[in-house]
């Protein structure tokens, strides 16, 4: 078993300490990109985004899907982990929220050996409870068993 969560307040777009650092998200399997945590990761760099996009576009050839992982570098140290953790979006019509705790899991469990292969730590806010409806008593476990629990070390961050 790894260290535990480490939680602390602020900005997961800054992620704080040395080292490679992984900031981890949670992204609809409908290709749609403008609300939320993602807004604020393209104010940043624009590579993300378009890097999702593209991996929507071309979903026929590649494994995009709820569970999948795309790993996109933005800085020398800094990679965002786009994770597809819920399906479709929130609206007015909808039953039910769009997290989808089973796709999280299999996404974690991706993220986990590659981010052991960088050498670097996983920072994220709390994934899947923002617009995806999601409760961090779901998804702490997750991350427990996935990424500290393979030796990822995680900070969780949560805005002023």
């Amino acid at each position: 078993m790894g260290d535990p969560i480490n939680y602390v307040r602020g900005d997961a777009t800054a992620p704080m300490g040395k080292g490679v650092k992984v900031i981890a998200h949670v992204c609809n399997d409908l290709g749609g990109w403008g609300k939320g945590f993602v807004l604020a990761i393209s104010r940043r760099w624009p590579e993300p985004e378009a890097a999702y996009r593209r991996w929507h576009r071309e979903r026929a050839g590649n494994d995009f899907g709820l569970g999948a992982v795309q790993l996109v570098q933005v800085e020398r140290y800094v990679w965002v982990a786009n994770l597809v953790g819920q399906r479709g979006v929130r609206s007015s019509r909808s039953q039910g929220v769009p997290v989808r705790y089973e796709a999280i899991d299999a996404a974690l469990g991706r993220l986990a050996p590659q981010v052991l292969e960088l050498g670097g730590a996983v920072h994220m806010p709390r994934i899947g409870c923002g617009l995806a409806g999601g409760r961090w008593s779901r998804v702490e476990p997750l991350v427990e068993a996935r990424l500290t629990g393979a030796g990822v070390p995680v900070t969780v961050y949560d805005h002023d």
